[in-house]
């Protein structure tokens, strides 16, 4: 096989630990020189190089349509595109331009004064500017609100067009969570300020009785102290411990690399000191090709659909995925202060909705809910509705609710698993196979079906 061949082979296999296809991938013609928008099927948006035609310069007109380019026959797929170049320009943002990162998100004077008047500024003050500041997010038309699955749709389309290429019916591969769970969810908190601090007591009291462990994030340098009891009484009770930022200023990845590169020094030292294995950034600021510099087994920066955050973008996933050797665990619903503050809706409305797309998607829905925002009362009622929805959920769908952590240990698990074929079945090996399940792929004229190899029987999960 060709290179290109390979590396799209090798980008299914990893996404579904699945047997490398058999068929050859190959480009249709030379890719053009400049990047841009296209469709590959319903719902699912590209940004990459094409062959022959030209990409969309923006998602807001006309998008080209590629499936009438694809070249099928038996033992060969032409591509006009080439996925692992449009899969890496999706998880990583390169799509992301100025028209997508407001002023908030810049290295301006307006940004840093802000952040150095932010602790002096009351909710209602910050709120106004802030919705001021993300005006016109519902106009935006990528990444797709409330949930974008552009990579994930990417990954079924390669497949269905590998498997009818191929001439079979169904692919085995290892299924996406543990215990032959149906899909996955995560709440993390975010501490931002001491009355945020002194709330995560009763926060971790009503988690628990709901029988959900969750994550708390610390800043810390500057905002709050961080007194020995207070760290240890996460752990004693079953709670995870995670860095947020450095000092919560806002800066952290806009300032000069070399000032960086010391904060991420300090920032890895406080990781080792509180045992913590994940980071997550302020405001979730990011820049990726920095990212190596934090010495963390996961990250949890990345919004799936970034529309109501300051920096706009999204990863378009709701599945973890890789940046090098750090695992990406993004921020799939919309985040507490959000839903408050900037849309004004006290329900759990738009979580459900978002949870049922992403339930449907078998993929993992994570939550930002702050200790400083839920400590009023009507907030903190609507917390305990969506823990009460959850708590639901795992009962009657076979929802997998789990620590960050957990997720991290589960991925990285499944990363090294593969499936053998003996004695006319298909099983997995590995570390931690005890927990995986055989699961295959069939597709048909509506997508994706998955059915999961349970203990004794088999079970169809939906499709897409």
């Amino acid at each position: 096989m060709t290179a290109f061949s390979c590396l799209v082979g090798s980008l299914l296999s990893d996404f579904y630990r699945c047997p490398s296809p058999s068929i050859e991938f190959a480009l249709t013609s030379q890719l053009g020189p400049s990047p841009g928008y296209f469709r590959t099927s319903e719902g699912s948006v590209g940004y990459g190089r094409l062959c022959g035609d030209q990409a969309a310069a923006t998602p807001n007109g006309t998008i080209p349509e590629v499936h009438a380019h694809i070249n099928k026959e038996r033992g060969l797929v032409g591509l006009p595109f080439d996925p692992v170049e449009v899969v890496t320009n999706l998880r990583l943002e390169k799509y992301s331009t100025d028209s997508h990162t407001n002023a908030a998100a810049g290295g301006s004077m307006v940004r840093r004064l802000y952040y150095l008047l932010r602790p002096a500024m009351p909710v209602s003050v910050r709120k106004h500017l802030q919705r001021l500041s993300l005006r016109g997010w519902d106009q935006i038309r990528f990444p797709q609100w409330p949930v974008d699955r552009s990579v994930d749709r990417l990954h079924e389309w390669l497949l269905g067009l590998a498997m009818k290429a191929e001439g079979v019916t169904e692919v085995p591969f290892v299924w996406f969570w543990p215990d032959g769970n149906s899909s996955c969810a995560s709440i993390t908190h975010d501490v931002e300020t001491a009355a945020g601090r002194d709330f995560c007591s009763q926060l971790m009291d009503i988690n628990d009785s709901y029988g959900i462990k969750t994550s708390f994030q610390v800043v810390p340098e500057e905002r709050y102290e961080l007194p020995s009891a207070f760290l240890d009484s996460f752990w004693e009770r079953g709670f995870e411990v995670n860095i947020h930022d450095l000092n919560h200023d806002g800066n952290l990845f806009f300032c000069p690399f070399d000032e960086f590169r010391d904060k991420a020094k300090r920032i890895n030292r406080y990781g080792q000191e509180l045992g913590a294995r994940g980071f997550r950034s302020a405001v979730l600021y990011r820049k990726f090709e920095w990212m190596n510099e934090l010495k963390f087994l996961y990250d949890m920066s990345m919004p799936s659909v970034g529309h109501l955050d300051p920096q706009r973008g999204g990863c378009c996933s709701v599945l973890p995925y890789w940046v090098g050797d750090l695992v990406e665990i993004p921020v799939t619903t919309i985040q507490d202060y959000s839903l408050f503050q900037i849309l004004g809706d006290y329900t759990t409305r738009l979580w459900e909705e978002q949870m049922s797309a992403i339930m449907q998607a078998h993929g993992m829905a994570t939550f930002i809910i702050h200790p400083d925002y839920v400590i009023e009362a009507r907030a903190r009622q609507v917390y305990e509705q969506l823990l009460k929805h959850l708590s639901s959920l795992r009962s009657y769908n076979d929802l997998w609710i789990t620590q960050p952590g957990e997720i991290n240990d589960w991925w990285r698990a499944r990363a090294r698993m593969e499936l053998v074929h003996d004695g006319g079945t298909w099983r997995v090996v590995g570390k931690g196979s005890e927990r995986a399940r055989v699961a295959y792929a069939r597709a048909d004229e509506d997508g994706i079906t998955y059915r999961v190899q349970q203990s004794t029987t088999s079970s169809v999960l939906g499709s897409r």
